[in-house]
């Protein structure tokens, strides 16, 4: 499966990529949200990892374009900020999962695969 990881954090971005690589998967990770729209534009992805804040923008912008053009993708919102609202506005935009920063490795497995399977389902 493709997936679009939109990441600013570099660290964090590489640990995700390798890890969902390890997985199995093929990554696309973008840093900024122009890449990532871009990205999404050229290219179907079978979930999408997507940080809220991101250097030129809101990841919400993404996610709503997503819906809008895309329908069903899963979208794990990924973010340091744990708030409720952002939870909640996320999944009003029509996250399929939201992980707040920090987050395991593991944790991260069992969501990507819990969307996918779930997505695979309909």
């Amino acid at each position: 499966m493709k997936v679009l990881l939109v990441e600013d954090n570099v660290i964090l971005g590489e640990a995700i990529r390798d890890h969902v690589e390890a997985m199995g998967h093929a990554v696309v990770w973008c840093a900024t949200l122009g890449e990532a729209c871009a990205a999404a534009t050229g290219s179907e992805f079978g979930v999408v990892l997507l940080d809220l804040r991101l250097p030129d923008g809101s990841g919400l912008t993404l996610l709503q374009a997503l819906r809008a053009a895309k329908g069903a993708v899963p979208v794990v919102v990924l973010t340091a900020f744990d708030q409720i609202s952002d939870q909640m506005e996320a999944l009003r935009c029509g996250a399929t999962d939201f992980l707040t920063k920090p987050f395991s490795l593991a944790w991260l497995a069992r969501s990507l695969t819990a969307v996918t399977t779930e997505n695979a389902a309909f």
